[in-house]
């Protein structure tokens, strides 16, 4: 199981979490050109370790682990895997 960003990081993109990722699987980072482009911030599932170490770093609470996702926000594991198989 991966972890995945939900709504709350919409219109929030706090890079806290990116810096700690021992994997860089958190874009787009602020530094990347994407940046400005995205409302949030995605997991990528393929590299994303399952470590966890995103999800105290989040100070809006958006990183879950999958199997703990909100059912309201069940949508945002769809919408990290389109991010990235969209490059």
């Amino acid at each position: 199981m991966t972890h995945v960003i939900a709504e709350p990081c919409v219109g929030t993109k706090d890079t806290a979490c990116a810096d700690v990722c021992p994997v860089d699987c958190i874009h787009p980072r602020s530094d990347e050109e994407a940046f400005e482009a995205h409302t949030q911030l995605f997991i990528d599932p393929d590299t994303c370790i399952d470590c966890g170490l995103c999800v105290d770093e989040c100070p809006v609470q958006a990183i879950y682990p999958e199997e703990d996702l909100p059912d309201e926000w069940m949508k945002y594991i769809q919408i990290n895997v389109d991010h990235f198989s969209a490059d």
